[in-house]
Protein backbone atom coordinates (compact mmCIF):
# COMPACT_ATOMS: atom_id res chain seq x y z
CA UNK A 1 0.00 0.00 0.00
CA UNK A 2 1.53 3.31 -1.11
CA UNK A 3 0.80 6.13 1.31
CA UNK A 4 1.81 9.57 0.07
CA UNK A 5 0.85 12.92 1.66
CA UNK A 6 -1.46 11.10 4.09
CA UNK A 7 -3.48 9.44 1.30
CA UNK A 8 -3.62 5.71 0.59
CA UNK A 9 -3.29 5.42 -3.17
CA UNK A 10 -5.40 2.77 -4.95
CA UNK A 11 -3.19 -0.23 -5.63
CA UNK A 12 -4.71 -1.52 -8.86
CA UNK A 13 -4.48 1.74 -10.85
CA UNK A 14 -1.69 3.14 -13.01
CA UNK A 15 0.66 5.51 -11.21
CA UNK A 16 -0.39 8.60 -13.15
CA UNK A 17 -4.05 7.96 -12.22
CA UNK A 18 -3.31 6.95 -8.63
CA UNK A 19 -1.48 10.21 -7.87
CA UNK A 20 -4.57 12.23 -8.84
CA UNK A 21 -6.25 10.94 -5.66
CA UNK A 22 -4.08 13.45 -3.78
CA UNK A 23 -5.74 16.87 -3.44
CA UNK A 24 -3.79 19.36 -5.54
CA UNK A 25 -2.42 16.88 -8.08
CA UNK A 26 -4.10 16.51 -11.45
CA UNK A 27 -3.14 14.40 -14.42
CA UNK A 28 -0.49 16.76 -15.84
CA UNK A 29 1.16 17.25 -12.43
CA UNK A 30 1.08 13.50 -11.83
CA UNK A 31 2.89 12.91 -15.12
CA UNK A 32 5.46 15.59 -14.22
CA UNK A 33 6.04 14.06 -10.78
CA UNK A 34 6.57 10.56 -12.19
CA UNK A 35 8.98 11.91 -14.82
CA UNK A 36 10.99 13.77 -12.16
CA UNK A 37 11.07 10.66 -9.95
CA UNK A 38 12.04 8.48 -12.96
CA UNK A 39 9.07 6.13 -12.52
CA UNK A 40 7.19 4.69 -15.51
CA UNK A 41 3.75 6.28 -15.84
CA UNK A 42 2.12 3.00 -16.87
CA UNK A 43 3.50 1.08 -13.87
CA UNK A 44 0.77 0.20 -11.38
CA UNK A 45 0.93 1.56 -7.84
CA UNK A 46 1.24 -1.93 -6.36
CA UNK A 47 4.39 -2.51 -8.48
CA UNK A 48 6.20 0.58 -7.14
CA UNK A 49 9.32 -0.16 -5.11
CA UNK A 50 10.27 1.64 -1.89
CA UNK A 51 12.79 3.76 -3.81
CA UNK A 52 10.07 4.78 -6.32
CA UNK A 53 7.76 5.84 -3.49
CA UNK A 54 10.56 7.74 -1.74
CA UNK A 55 11.42 9.58 -4.97
CA UNK A 56 7.78 10.51 -5.55
CA UNK A 57 7.42 11.74 -1.95
CA UNK A 58 10.55 13.85 -2.34
CA UNK A 59 9.37 15.47 -5.60
CA UNK A 60 5.93 16.24 -4.12
CA UNK A 61 7.44 17.63 -0.92
CA UNK A 62 9.89 19.91 -2.74
CA UNK A 63 7.74 21.11 -5.64
CA UNK A 64 4.07 21.34 -4.61
CA UNK A 65 1.63 22.24 -1.87
CA UNK A 66 -0.85 19.41 -1.46
CA UNK A 67 -3.63 18.24 0.87
CA UNK A 68 -3.93 20.16 4.17
CA UNK A 69 -1.41 22.87 3.35
CA UNK A 70 -3.15 23.63 0.04
CA UNK A 71 -6.63 23.57 1.59
CA UNK A 72 -5.57 25.99 4.34
CA UNK A 73 -3.98 28.35 1.79
CA UNK A 74 -7.18 28.40 -0.29
CA UNK A 75 -9.27 29.10 2.82
CA UNK A 76 -6.91 31.93 3.81
CA UNK A 77 -7.25 33.45 0.32
CA UNK A 78 -11.06 33.32 0.57
CA UNK A 79 -10.95 34.84 4.08
CA UNK A 80 -8.70 37.64 2.80
CA UNK A 81 -11.19 38.44 0.02
CA UNK A 82 -14.02 38.54 2.54
CA UNK A 83 -12.05 40.75 4.95
CA UNK A 84 -11.13 43.39 2.37
CA UNK A 85 -14.76 43.49 1.21
CA UNK A 86 -14.15 43.09 -2.50
CA UNK A 87 -16.88 41.88 -4.86
CA UNK A 88 -15.69 38.26 -4.80
CA UNK A 89 -15.48 38.36 -1.02
CA UNK A 90 -19.05 39.62 -0.75
CA UNK A 91 -20.26 36.86 -3.08
CA UNK A 92 -18.45 34.28 -0.92
CA UNK A 93 -20.05 35.75 2.19
CA UNK A 94 -23.55 35.60 0.65
CA UNK A 95 -23.02 32.11 -0.77
CA UNK A 96 -23.63 33.16 -4.37
CA UNK A 97 -21.68 32.36 -7.55
CA UNK A 98 -18.54 34.48 -8.00
CA UNK A 99 -17.76 34.43 -11.67
CA UNK A 100 -20.64 36.17 -13.40
CA UNK A 101 -23.11 33.29 -13.65
CA UNK A 102 -26.78 34.19 -13.67
CA UNK A 103 -28.70 33.46 -10.48
CA UNK A 104 -32.33 33.92 -11.49
CA UNK A 105 -32.83 30.31 -12.59
CA UNK A 106 -29.76 28.24 -11.76
CA UNK A 107 -26.93 28.49 -9.20
CA UNK A 108 -28.48 25.82 -6.96
CA UNK A 109 -25.06 24.37 -6.14
CA UNK A 110 -23.98 27.62 -4.47
CA UNK A 111 -27.36 28.78 -3.15
CA UNK A 112 -28.39 25.43 -1.65
CA UNK A 113 -31.77 23.73 -1.63
CA UNK A 114 -34.66 25.80 -2.93
CA UNK A 115 -36.52 27.81 -0.27
CA UNK A 116 -40.18 28.18 -1.25
CA UNK A 117 -41.68 31.58 -0.50
CA UNK A 118 -45.46 32.00 -0.35
CA UNK A 119 -46.61 33.71 -3.54
CA UNK A 120 -49.02 36.61 -3.87
CA UNK A 121 -52.71 35.84 -4.27
CA UNK A 122 -54.02 36.98 -7.62
CA UNK A 123 -56.84 39.52 -7.40
CA UNK A 124 -60.12 38.22 -8.82
CA UNK A 125 -61.38 39.95 -11.97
Amino acid sequence: MARIAGIDLPRNKRGVIGLTYIHGIGSSRAAFILDQAKVDQNKKVEDWTDTDIAGIRQVIGNEFKVEGELRSEVQMNIKRLMDIGCYRGLRHRKGLPLRGQRTKNNARTRKGKKKTIAGKKKAPK
